[in-house]
């Protein structure tokens, strides 16, 4: 009954509010093919140029065309989640064409667009070489671009409002949503283009070429792993240069917020690195140190390899992992069961809420935690006790509590159907949960099965994944859902 009346009092999408907003979407998506087009026509590859050119002159056009379209004052969560998702496969078919790089048969150019646009970096490219500097270049420019700045654009797109809010997936109180939008989306740009400007000095530092630094800083505050070589990390040449991309990928997998901490006005410098490691950021690091811990003690005990090449590849490898990255200093279908099965737990789990990370997020996982330690001590409780699990000093909503178990056993779930399909083809168990599961927390780590001889249905299943992880799936459940476009709509005025 409770159902029933839920449903009654739900409101479907309306269409001028899906148009409108897909407009200023797509006018922020303008860039990503915009600025690889740029890039090709000054390195003199004029067929890659004109491609990008005429995705992003589509973009555009469909921005503009439908600015026309008068949009509601408050947008629905429903058509938020709708705009988000549809945005996300609209762009990556329009870029599919240009990702063909002239060789690519058009399937797996869409897949690459996906794995990029995402965040997640699989790919089903045996070699890199010969592939041509703009095809290597946009590919990180779209992780980039994916990780964070569409969204940041759309807000500011939009201007301040509860729209703007929604759109872009923050939560904030209804009262500071006027002052506060714009500011946070100008906090957001600013920190993630701080971090890349570092990371770019960085590796130019340690002896990266200026395109290698450019394209790895691109693919690496993303959390996304495209590298321009074969062989990922190994290619890159130096430890601490593979060590300083690794640390770079840890800072964009911690939550955004935090950096905002540490220049808060009016905090003492005690108090803004309290605050900047916070549960959340603490959990993570954690999780970085506990997953290397393994992965060192099982490759030396059941992968057949020394201390020195463990201590050497598994900490880039652990933070790689839980950063979902993807970057790897080893073949990863070489490992042992043990350390695959260590790293499927910590791509599931990912990184902090509000980065560019993927999985679960370690903050889903806190709470977990959280809500099984209440569940051992409510025996031992009086009867009318109150206990509401938290982190820290804040405990957290029941509303928030039953979302984020939600995400997680809706993950579990995509999880699960896909691994099937891959175990129904003949794949081998352990690596098709692999590929699935890193596909899904958009981490990009492959045991080999993600290549071109994957089978076509197989490699749908796989885009389907990383679409859905990169929503974090319930986006993709509400555009799928009967009640978003049949039953009473809200008034548009």
């Amino acid at each position: 009954m409770a159902d029933r009346s839920a449903e009654s009092l739900a409101y479907a999408v309306r269409g001028g509010a899906l148009v409108r907003y897909h407009a200023d979407l797509a006018t922020a998506f303008v860039g990503i093919a915009a600025v690889p087009a740029v890039f090709a026509l000054l390195a003199r590859q004029w067929v890659f140029a004109s491609s990008a050119a005429l995705a992003a002159l589509l973009l555009g056009s469909i921005g503009l065309g439908s600015r026309r379209v008068s949009a509601p004052a408050r947008v629905q969560p429903n058509e938020a989640l709708v705009v988000v998702a549809v945005a996300y496969l609209l762009t990556a078919g329009l870029m599919s064409w240009p990702m063909r790089d002239g060789q690519l048969p058009l399937l797996d150019a869409f897949f690459h667009s996906v794995s990029a646009i995402t965040t997640t970096g699989l790919s089903t490219l045996e070699h890199l070489d010969g592939r041509s500097p703009a095809f290597l270049f946009t590919q990180a420019w779209m992780q980039w671009y994916g990780g964070l700045v569409v969204v940041v654009l759309a807000v500011l797109l939009m201007g301040p409002g509860t729209s703007a809010r929604r759109l872009s997936g923050t939560e904030q109180d209804e009262a500071d949503l006027a002052s506060g939008t714009w500011t946070r989306a100008r906090w957001a740009l600013r920190i993630y283009a701080v971090l890349t400007a570092v990371g770019f000095c960085v590796l130019l530092a340690l002896g990266a070429g200026g395109f290698e630094a450019l394209v790895c800083a691109l693919s690496g505050v993303s959390t996304g792993g495209f590298s321009p070589r074969d062989g990922s990390l190994a290619g890159l040449g130096s430890w601490p240069l593979q060590a300083s991309l690794i640390l770079l990928s840890l800072a964009g997998a911690v939550p955004f917020a935090r950096y905002r901490a540490l220049t808060a006005r009016g905090m003492a410098p005690r108090e803004r690195w309290r605050a900047f490691f916070d549960p959340e950021t603490r959990g993570l690091l954690t999780m970085c140190l506990l997953v290397t811990v393994l992965l060192v003690a099982s490759q030396v005990l059941a992968g057949g390899v020394t201390w020195w090449q463990a201590v050497a590849a598994g900490p880039l490898l652990a933070v790689s992992a839980q950063s979902t990255a993807g970057f790897t200093p080893v073949d990863v279908a070489s490992l042992d069961a043990s350390s695959k099965l260590v790293l499927i737990v910590s791509m599931f789990v990912g990184g902090g809420q509000g980065s560019t990370a993927g999985g679960i997020k370690v903050l889903r996982l806190l709470l977990m935690l959280r809500l099984l330690q209440v569940a051992v001590l409510r025996p031992a409780l009086p009867p009318h006790a109150v206990v509401r699990p938290g982190l820290g000093e804040r405990g957290q909503d029941d509303a928030y509590l039953r979302q984020a178990l939600g995400v997680v056993g809706v993950f579990c779930g995509v999880v699960l159907l896909s691994w099937a399909a891959f175990v129904a083809y003949g794949h081998d168990p352990l690596d098709s949960l692999f590929e699935v599961v890193s596909a899904t927390g958009t981490v990009g780590l492959s045991t080999g099965l993600s290549g071109p001889a994957l089978e076509p249905l197989l490699k749908l299943v796989l885009c389907t994944d990383m679409w859905m992880g990169r929503l974090e799936i319930l986006a993709v459940l509400v555009l799928l859902h009967p009640r978003t476009w049949a039953g009473r709509r809200a008034k548009t005025s």
